[in-house]
């Protein structure tokens, strides 16, 4: 199976017809993307992993529900918003901020800059929690993920432009929420 020519409608029917190397391309393809979204509802990194990995499960499960196997990529992209705010809905204990793992300071980082960096954190957090969800998965799937204005196109079903514009607004209010740490 080669990896380079399949299509998303190819991969699903190979997965249909119980193909696993099909599904751990789609994986693959995926995961990191779905993880970003999660992030933008969520806000918190070891939960939002949770959540995309669960969304995955349960879209492998119910492979056959997907009307368009084309557009595997959106199909799997509403689940995992809809998994991640049933999350939030459900959550019965408030959660403490967290660190993003790297709350231990290491050992050539002076404890004035590790606290500094969590600081930003939180700050980062916060900031992006200010966004709305679409320009917060727009930048989070450009800034993070490395995806391009169009593959976010066509995975958010937005114009291009409308893509730009999420993402040029979006980075204008996170400099101006951290412009102290942008050294402004």
């Amino acid at each position: 199976m080669s990896e380079f020519v399949q299509t998303d409608r190819e991969l699903v029917e190979a997965v249909r017809q119980g193909n696993r190397d099909a599904a751990r391309l789609l994986v693959e393809k995926y995961l990191r993307g779905c993880r970003a979204v999660a992030l933008s509802i969520i806000g918190e990194t070891t939960e939002a992993e949770d959540v995309s990995q669960d969304a995955f499960i349960y879209a492998l499960e119910r492979i056959d529900d997907c009307r368009d196997p084309a557009r595997f990529g959106a199909w799997l992209r509403q689940i995992v918003r809809s998994q991640a705010k049933n999350h939030l809905r459900h959550a019965k204990v408030r959660r403490t901020e967290q660190l993003l793992d790297d709350t231990a300071t290491s050992r050539t980082e002076s404890p004035a800059a590790a606290a500094e960096r969590s600081d930003l954190r939180v700050r980062l957090i916060r900031s992006l929690s200010t966004l709305g969800e679409a320009q917060r998965e727009v930048v989070l799937l450009h800034d993070l993920e490395g995806w391009t204005h169009d593959e976010i196109s066509e995975r958010m079903g937005l114009p291009s432009g409308t893509v730009r514009s999420h993402l040029h607004f979006a980075r204008r209010k996170l400099r101006e929420l951290l412009g102290d740490f942008a050294g402004e």
